[in-house]
């Protein structure tokens, strides 16, 4: 009896040994996205199903640009990470704050997006997450984009993550297109030799009440970021040290609302304003003025 409880012992021992060697791999992983990066955007719309002889498909769009991801937060179950576009003049370069990646492990709130700025709150059970990380991704101004939960995956000398969920339209549709208001979004984050890699197989959907979902076109999505030196970068990480304070207040009012474990429902404008257009406003810097500004975007 004695030698099979010490068996047993030893093989539970061996057992949490082995998921923590994961999870620090997956940590590894997950902090391998921070730094300098020389980034390619790929878009192409690649089948349409648009019963509409005269549909256009979206243009091939390519971009580059440089871009900083900065570690803000670093726990054992949360990383945050803040990307920043560094363009124009080298020499005097224009700092853009971008978008935000948070990864919580085996976490169980998500607000998965409906359609119409509409995010529903929902929880899944401890078992659901077991080993998961969940990928929250945010807009510029930190409001919700889209959300998912799955696990890392190591093998053959890769690592990457995996999942399909709602999401918006991309900020390079949402301006030009009015046929579709989901994109279901198929995102695969590889870490390469080069740094790492977004590759997304993208459904584009129109969604209304009461009727089934219609697929109207799949798009094809292939962003490279290729690691530079971080010297490259000091004019974004300067810039994230001198306005992080305001950005760690915007977080925190974000984290309240999100708190409230209830269905999101936010407004498109407020006193005729977006609103990033808001909160990129160098006056507002105080916790009062930043919390009244996104309290008036959300609906109750």
């Amino acid at each position: 009896m004695r030698t099979t409880y010490i068996s047993l012992l030893s093989f539970l021992t061996l057992l949490i040994a082995s998921a923590q060697d994961k999870k620090n791999q997956d940590i590894d992983a997950i902090k391998s996205m921070c730094g300098c990066y020389e980034v390619t955007f790929n878009f192409t719309e690649t089948f349409n199903y648009s019963n509409d002889s005269l549909y256009k498909p979206s243009k091939t769009k390519v971009e580059k640009a440089l871009e900083w991801a900065q570690l803000i937060t670093d726990e054992e179950n949360k990383i945050q990470i803040q990307h920043l576009l560094q363009v124009g003049n080298p020499a005097k370069p224009m700092i853009v704050k971008h978008w935000r990646q948070d990864w919580l492990f085996e976490n169980q709130d998500l607000y998965t997006y409906d359609a119409n700025n509409k995010w529903k709150f929902e929880q899944r059970s401890s078992s659901e997450v077991d080993g998961q990380w969940t990928q929250k991704v945010y807009q510029v101004d930190d409001s919700p984009r889209y959300e998912g939960t799955a696990t890392w995956v190591h093998v053959d000398g890769k690592s990457y993550w995996e999942n399909t969920t709602p999401a918006p339209l991309a900020r390079r549709e949402y301006t030009t297109r009015s046929d579709y208001n989901v994109l279901v979004r198929g995102n695969r984050q590889e870490i390469t030799n080069y740094g790492w890699l977004h590759d997304q197989d993208n459904h584009k959907i129109i969604k209304e009440e009461g009727k089934e979902e219609m697929l109207l076109a799949k798009e094809k999505g292939y962003n490279t970021y290729v690691k530079v030196d971080d010297s490259r970068c000091k004019a974004a990480a300067d810039w994230w040290t001198e306005n992080s304070n305001k950005w760690a207040t915007v977080r925190a009012k974000w984290d309240d609302v999100y708190a409230r474990n209830k269905d999101l429902v936010l407004e498109e404008k407020v006193d005729n304003k977006v609103l990033y257009k808001h909160l990129f406003d160098e006056e507002v810097t105080e916790v009062k003025q930043i919390d009244t500004v996104i309290e008036s975007f959300v609906k109750k």
